[in-house]
């Protein structure tokens, strides 16, 4: 009787350490995002712009992810053009997955060429974005995060941004 009773016992414990609950989801132990937005705009004197933000993060704790964001944008119209390369760390706080809170450094180069007095000029601008906004879900772990922003470091007639304040939209897979 116990040669039947020990094995039998041994695959009853088997079979229950191995059976997964209805409605439960698989632990998601990928802690790399990545996301970002893209811009185009067009406007007056046949002005053309295009950009591009990618971002790779990582998520630290649940709610927090750290990682480098850089972006690239593009001008013209028929008085001048601009090019804007910029790179840098940013830190997101996420609050029940609809909100978040966000900072974010940014040093920027920037390539600036007048047609109309034929001058040209290169030279860089940081910025450091404070912010935060609202996350929708769009898929599994995908989101659309809407935002605003304050470039805390911005200064009337030194910058070369119109204004400190950046409405962002974009989208982050992995979370």
């Amino acid at each position: 009787m116990r040669k039947i009773i020990i094995p039998l016992m041994l695959m009853i414990s088997v079979s229950a350490f191995s059976q997964v609950s209805i409605g439960t989801t698989p632990q998601n132990n990928n802690r790399w995002t990545f996301g970002g937005g893209i811009g185009l705009g067009f406007g007056n004197n046949s002005s053309f712009s295009l950009s591009a933000s990618p971002r790779v993060g990582y998520r630290l704790t649940n709610d927090l992810e750290g990682g480098v964001a850089g972006s690239i944008a593009w001008q013209t119209s028929d008085y001048y053009s601009s090019t804007m390369f910029g790179i840098g760390p940013f830190l997101n706080y996420y609050i029940a997955r609809t909100f978040y809170v966000s900072a974010n450094y940014q040093h920027y180069f920037i390539n600036y060429k007048d047609k109309y007095y034929d001058f040209k000029s290169n030279t860089d601008e940081d910025a450091l974005y404070l912010g935060g906004g609202y996350m929708q879900r769009i898929g599994n772990n995908s989101y659309m995060q809407l935002g605003i922003m304050y470039n805390v470091l911005w200064k009337e007639n030194k910058s070369i941004f119109s204004s400190g304040l950046v409405p962002s939209i974009g989208f982050v897979v992995g979370l």
